[in-house]
């Protein structure tokens, strides 16, 4: 076998296996695209929650964050995220900003109320909790800790 032909084989190889990895990834990526239901939510603060996060309801991811926008005459953030149409959130659901773990990356948490009434598509979830980052939490411990003496 002459030297082309053997680069050649391997040159093949090497685009066979990226396209094996791609479409591996691919398969384990959730790039379905899913008809949603819009919602809102405001919050004082998000800390890193970004366009293209996860929205979870259970751990279970039901939704993608779609927009961050800041409300100029409020000064508070507006999220806007989509939920998987099949699920309909009572209108006394829970929306909150959590970190998975130090560096992990922001999601929204939905909790579900009881409510038999639903909140319309592209309104607002009322219930919000804002973003609460470790120096936050240090800072009301130090705070408590100072002001008891």
């Amino acid at each position: 076998m002459n030297r082309s032909t053997l680069e050649t084989f391997l040159g093949a190889f090497v685009i066979l296996v990226t396209l094996g990895f791609l479409l591996f990834v691919l398969q384990l990526s959730d790039f379905s695209s899913k008809e949603g239901t819009l919602y809102k939510a405001r919050f004082l603060k998000v800390g890193g929650l970004e366009k293209g996060n996860e929205v979870r309801i259970g751990g279970v991811k039901v939704g993608t964050i779609i927009t961050r926008d800041l409300d100029a005459v409020n000064f508070e953030a507006i999220v806007k995220f989509s939920v998987d149409s099949s699920i309909k959130l009572p209108s006394d659901t829970k929306a909150m900003v959590i970190g998975q773990g130090f560096l992990g990356e922001k999601y929204l948490r939905l909790t579900p109320g009881v409510s038999k009434d639903y909140i319309k598509p592209e309104h607002e979830v009322m219930d919000t909790v804002d973003y609460k980052s470790l120096e936050d939490t240090v800072s009301k411990i130090i705070f408590m800790a100072t002001e008891e003496k």
